[in-house]
């Protein structure tokens, strides 16, 4: 690989492992302020999750911030891998956020409405949105292979 590409390479991953840690910061702040909401929400128990996975997210961003610029991947692989990571991370935060303000999503987020102060079902509309939200941050897999691909010792 030439020195040029190598070096355009280490800044695109330094740069998003940057990113990366900002996200993190910032998902860690919300999981602070959620936590504040839980007992206003529909759902107090799923408001609960949402914390818990914020926080979880938040560890895992600013994990991988510090990570990234040692990926042995290639720009392309790099930027959809990251904007994957950062998608897919969102969508199911937003999917369970949307549950636990509504109170709804018993449809895709069995469980929960089954412990007390769960989760009911809510219109056609409600329990579709969540479930395509949640269901769509499937492609964080593709991300996690990507990031897994690029742990490889670069020759």
């Amino acid at each position: 690989m030439t020195t040029t590409m190598t070096s355009w390479r280490s800044t695109i991953l330094s740069r998003q492992g940057h990113r990366l840690l900002q996200v993190g910061s910032a998902l860690l702040l919300y999981s602070f302020f959620e936590g504040f909401a839980i007992p206003s929400l529909g759902s107090p128990r799923i408001g609960l999750s949402v914390h818990t996975v914020s926080a979880l997210q938040s560890v895992l961003f600013l994990a991988l911030g510090l990570v990234w610029p040692r990926l042995a991947l290639a720009p392309a692989s790099a930027r959809l891998a990251f904007w994957l990571l950062i998608y897919s991370s969102v969508a199911i935060l937003v999917a369970y956020t949307i549950a636990a303000v509504w109170g709804v999503g018993n449809e895709t987020i069995t469980l929960m409405g089954e412990l007390p102060h769960g989760l009911v079902r809510g219109t056609p509309f409600q329990e579709g949105l969540i479930k395509v939200i949640a269901y769509s941050s499937g492609f964080g897999l593709i991300s996690f292979v990507l990031i897994f691909w690029g742990l490889r010792v670069d020759d």
